[in-house]
């Protein structure tokens, strides 16, 4: 396993940090994860902040999900906001958080819900980076208006919406 405290793959940005915590080599590439947080930050108009995104395995992500989530199963990405609005106030740029994706999690859904690979890793880093910038899916309301806007950016992107059946 890579040592999860050497983050990287490529060249860093400023504001976009990935690590790897997993052997798994199937994911996308640092400009790609760029261009998706890019296209987000834009069409929300929204000032770029500090994201790390974690690549880890299902049993690290198990163990974030209990404890964080009192679920004791893996996910397919977590997200934890690190934006204080006090502390947000004195700084040049907000800090947002940390997106964590489990890779075999993504990689299954995607094959078993027949959706293009890269399709599906925009959607787990655009739906967590929504998180990061306040939105929810607690209820209905929510729920909809998230989608909504997970389709709108996945579409500007270049990808269907992940909403749709696609095992039809």
């Amino acid at each position: 396993m890579r040592d999860a405290a050497l983050p990287i793959m490529g060249k860093p940005t400023s504001w976009l940090e990935i690590q790897f915590a997993t052997d798994d080599v199937d994911v996308p590439s640092t400009s790609d994860f760029e261009c998706w947080a890019s296209k987000v930050f834009d069409y929300l108009q929204v000032p770029v902040g500090p994201v790390v995104v974690r690549l880890v395995n299902e049993v690290e992500m198990q163990a974030l999900n209990r404890e964080y989530r009192n679920i004791d199963k893996p996910t397919n990405v977590l997200s934890f906001s690190l934006s204080d609005p006090v502390s947000d106030s004195f700084l040049l740029e907000p800090l947002l958080g940390d997106i964590v994706i489990c890779v075999p999690i993504v990689l299954s859904e995607a094959n078993k819900q027949h959706k293009q690979w890269l399709a599906h890793w925009a959607h787990m880093l655009v739906h967590g980076l929504l998180h990061l910038l306040g939105y929810d899916h607690e209820d209905i309301i929510q729920a909809e208006e998230m989608e909504s806007l997970e389709t709108s950016l996945l579409q500007q992107l270049g990808f269907p919406s992940p909403y749709l059946d696609s095992t039809t």
